[in-house]
């Protein structure tokens, strides 16, 4: 049984800033979205259900 995990695709954020600023980097999986800081990318990182993410983005605007 092959139980390897595709590779999760980062997307960075179109407000971050482009030379070494803070940036957030989000990336969907199955069942989650998960959020981390681009510059510790095998930091921490914050997973949200689909819902929590919609409400989040929405009260962004």
């Amino acid at each position: 049984m092959n139980t390897a995990q595709p590779p999760i695709s980062w997307i960075k954020s179109s407000h971050s800033a482009s030379e070494g600023g803070a940036c957030v980097e989000v990336a969907s999986a199955p069942t989650t979205v998960l959020v981390r800081d681009s510059k510790v990318p095998d930091g921490p990182r914050l997973a949200l259900t689909p819902a929590a993410w919609a409400a989040f983005t929405q009260a962004l605007r």
